[in-house]
């Protein structure tokens, strides 16, 4: 099945919640996986980050689409 999502990372499924209309499905990442974030430089300095330092990643999306290999 081909789809648009660019960012990808690899997981296997963990548990399945039913629903009547929509289901829940939790993964495991199985790969380690780098990621990118671009901001101000203003935030860069507001959140004194340096190179080395440990940060919670908050991803916002609209949508994680499983796809079967």
């Amino acid at each position: 099945m081909r789809h648009g999502a660019r960012n990808q990372l690899k997981g296997k499924v963990t548990s399945i919640t039913r629903g009547d209309i929509t289901s829940l499905i939790t993964f495991e990442m199985i790969a380690s996986a780098q990621t990118a974030s671009v901001i101000t430089a203003e935030s860069v300095d507001g959140l004194e980050l340096e190179i080395g330092d440990e940060v919670e990643l908050v991803v916002k999306a609209v949508h994680v689409l499983p796809v079967k290999m």
